[in-house]
């Protein structure tokens, strides 16, 4: 017999009882040790507000995807007139829709000059294993079947699969997963505070993360190198953004071997940087680009592999060598995930939100610096546009870490929600992440800071008074 719920169990255990989450201690959220979980009801704007009444600031924009901000019904309305006409038939064969090729040209007349067709998934992961296949069956065409590796680096973010995780530089994607793959090859972090030896320019760090590089390539054997992978900014490993001359190293590193390049833009693509890609801020040229969160701020769930010409070319050749491509998703292309996504775009252009990013965001900086330059408990902020990130170290002089069973920055975040925003703590040493809807106002921007600075604030007074820091 099936199992039956007992139809009285409020929505908080029936959630416990029944959903896998995400990135959770799962025993201790099916016991309930964690708390009621907090059930979303509605948005509007910056704000979420759940259940309960309760009302918090999104400073990390969902998962730095709702950039038009919460409630807009006008994208809202094109799913819904779109659902009525059309809500799904599969691309596969040459089938396709009207919502998809308008998008389509959108897109790439939007993406760094270049650019060629539109491989369509549902989420960055999905986006990352196209490219992985699409590198893989470039190489084959090309007769160079022994290219298969892809290099990313430590700390960079690509993904949940097992390929795309592979590429994930951070242990927690690895960890009882037996991964990375054998494939899958990472090199330094471009994170200047962190990684640059002392008394070395920025300049200077970028060509060591170049020399690096290189190192990787000959210690692999070049003839085996298919891609690199690499985020604009970092995201997930920290919100980093590059150092200076850092893209312009790295690229002649790869020309030099004949390596393609993967700009992965599910973070910083659709203006969340100031500018409609990352690869137009940083230089970047790339071969092929992933793009997701942004596309239709996380209103439903789309995602693309933008190939390049250079790429497309080779594809177009395999067509003789190996017939119709071997690779597909059911929901490639979805019509009602193209709908929201141009309703997206419209209100990114209509309210030109990509200048406001620019605007705001030289605020947003300017104020995160202000407040936390000279922080006591703060190692580094850093930041582009609307991303922002706190390094906490124990002692600032020696840029010594807390240790880890301090959880400095997680506690800082649930400091933070109790005051009434979400900001992130970012999986990989103590570090609060914030990026905020490219809808937020200067004003927004105020209360954010005076919340952080708060948070920041009362969690330093405890780790005084616990004696796990000494001022």
């Amino acid at each position: 017999m099936s199992k039956k719920f007992d139809p009285s169990l409020s929505l908080e255990e029936l959630d416990r009882r029944t959903i896998f989450h995400a990135s959770t201690p799962l025993k201790h959220h099916a016991s309930g040790e964690l708390g009621s979980p907090r059930i979303i009801d509605s948005g509007s704007g910056i704000r979420i507000t759940d259940t309960k009444g309760v009302s918090t600031i999104d400073a990390f924009a969902g998962l730095y995807c709702v950039n038009v901000g919460y409630g807009r019904t006008e994208i809202a309305d094109a799913i819904h007139e779109q659902a009525k006409k059309l809500a799904y038939y599969h691309t596969y064969v040459g089938h396709s829709n009207q919502p998809l090729i308008e998008l389509s040209r959108r897109v790439i007349e939007m993406a760094p000059e270049g650019m060629s067709k539109i491989y369509y998934g549902m989420s960055g992961s999905d986006a990352n294993e196209t490219n992985i296949k699409l590198v893989w069956h470039y190489w084959n065409v090309k007769n160079q079947p022994r290219k298969r590796k892809i290099i990313s680096r430590m700390r960079g973010y690509h993904g949940s699969g097992i390929m795309t995780g592979s590429m994930t530089g951070l242990p927690a994607f690895h960890t009882s997963f037996n991964l990375p793959m054998d494939d899958i090859k990472h090199t330094v972090a471009p994170h200047f505070y962190w990684e640059a030896e002392a008394g070395m320019s920025e300049r200077e760090f970028s060509r060591f993360c170049a020399d690096q590089l290189e190192r990787k390539i000959l210690e692999e054997n070049p003839e085996t190198i298919a891609a690199f992978i690499g985020e604009p900014v970092l995201g997930t490993g920290g919100i980093v953004p590059p150092p200076e001359g850092y893209w312009e190293e790295i690229q002649a590193v790869l020309a030099k071997y004949d390596i393609l390049l993967i700009a992965d833009e599910v973070v910083c693509g659709f203006g969340r940087v100031g500018h409609n890609f990352g690869s137009d801020r940083y230089g970047i040229k790339p071969d092929i680009m992933t793009v997701a969160k942004g596309l239709t701020s996380g209103y439903l769930p789309l995602s693309g592999s933008i190939v390049g010409e250079k790429v497309w070319s080779v594809l177009e050749d395999g067509t003789d060598k190996y017939g119709p491509i071997g690779h597909g998703w059911t929901y490639s292309g979805h019509a009602l995930g193209a709908a929201a996504a141009l309703a997206n775009l419209d209100i990114i252009e209509k309210e030109d939100l990509i200048t406001n990013t620019n605007v705001v965001g030289e605020y947003f900086q300017a104020k995160m610096h202000e407040a936390f330059d000279n922080h006591p408990l703060v190692g580094e902020y850093r930041g582009v546009a609307l991303l922002g990130a706190i390094e906490f170290v124990a002692d600032k002089d020696a840029r010594q870490r807390f240790a880890p069973d301090l959880k400095v920055g997680p506690r800082i975040s649930a400091q933070a929600l109790k005051n009434g925003m979400i900001a992130r703590a970012m999986p990989h040493q103590d570090t609060l992440g914030f990026a905020p809807p490219m809808v937020t106002t200067k004003d927004e921007v105020d209360e954010i800071v005076a919340i952080a600075e708060q948070s920041v604030n009362e969690v330093m007074d405890q780790l005084f008074k616990e004696g796990a820091w000494k001022g």
